[in-house]
């Protein structure tokens, strides 16, 4: 069996004095129906992980983020269907706050959510640590350059 390559994307716009981030609510007739969710998928062959990011924001939303950055973590699980573990990067978007949201069949509807209703929005809890250390990173360090992806 071929392991998948997959990535997390956590859009975030800063609007307000805190950030926002971005929730997509998956339709009923996708995997995770009804969830609230930040953004993923799966690399696509010779594409890189932070390419397979760019494309699933722009094919889930419409949009290319101001910046890309890598988070320094990892959603790590293990599926028991597959029976792989999976070792995921995760990626952080700002978004332009006046950004317009075009979802894609996948989802339903979206919101803006402030970090303590996002955390609670979210169900897999891996993705809830990526998105506290996100919200850690933006509102009491800095984003090291290190971690930033060129994308022009």
């Amino acid at each position: 069996m071929i392991k998948k390559k997959l990535i997390d994307l956590y859009p975030y716009r800063l609007d307000t004095d805190k950030p926002e981030y971005l929730l997509l609510r998956r339709s009923a007739a996708h995997i995770y129906a009804g969830q609230w969710r930040m953004i993923g998928g799966k690399v696509r062959e010779n594409e890189m992980y932070w390419q397979a990011a760019l494309r699933e924001l722009k094919e889930e939303t419409g949009l290319t983020p101001e910046t890309l950055w890598v988070i320094p973590g990892v959603n790590q699980f293990y599926e028991p269907k597959t029976d792989q573990i999976h070792t995921i990067p995760a990626f952080a978007a700002r978004l332009s706050p006046g950004s317009i949201i075009t979802l894609d069949a996948e989802h339903s509807e979206f919101d803006w959510f402030p970090i303590e209703k996002a955390i609670k929005m979210i169900l897999w809890p891996e993705q809830v640590r990526l998105l506290q250390l996100t919200d850690h990173i933006l509102t009491s360090s800095k984003i090291l350059d290190d971690w930033l992806v060129s994308i022009y």
